[in-house]
């Protein structure tokens, strides 16, 4: 069942150098790196070397760099401590920091790599993908919010998605 607590209301992309809208229909400014899983011949996003198998399709948000953001505005329908996890792919050891409502409410937090040695496909080591639960721990009132993943050091990630587990 799904968590029912949590609804997106539209996505803000945008970092240091771009920025980008994601409305609920799904239409979409690229001004970011914004691509979609590739599972195909390939081997794209359905290589050998994933954690975990990502969705068919699915936009994320690549090539981050440190200093770039991405924020989701959320209408929380019971406030609570919730747990998120996150679909992502991380080249080296990145480093992100969760703010709600523009106050941080993380610190820095570890993204661990994905990268795998024996993949001897260089560019294919952003497409190892991964799932962190949790990633972090935050308190949301209800309502509207917005939280936003900030890119705090190395870079080098893509961001798929986020969940929100209410715990408390």
């Amino acid at each position: 069942m799904k968590n029912k607590s949590i609804i997106l209301v539209y996505i803000i992309c945008a970092g240091a150098f771009s920025s980008c809208r994601i409305n609920p229909h799904g239409d979409y400014n690229d001004a970011v790196d914004i691509s979609y899983t590739k599972p195909d011949e390939r081997q794209i996003d359905n290589n050998p070397f994933n954690f975990v198998e990502p969705g068919k399709g699915q936009l994320y948000v690549g090539g981050t760099q440190t200093g770039e953001w991405t924020r989701y505005t959320i209408n929380v329908t019971k406030a609570g401590t919730y747990e998120l996890g996150l679909m992502h792919t991380s080249n080296q050891n990145g480093k992100i920091s969760i703010s709600v409502n523009g106050e941080d409410a993380t610190g820095p937090l570890l993204v661990p790599a994905t990268f795998v040695d024996v993949d001897t496909i260089a560019w294919r080591q952003w497409h190892h993908w991964n799932y962190v639960n949790p990633v972090a721990t935050i308190g949301l009132r209800k309502g509207l919010q917005t939280i936003t993943i900030n890119t705090v050091g190395i870079g080098q990630m893509n961001y798929d998605f986020i969940n929100f587990n209410l715990v408390k």
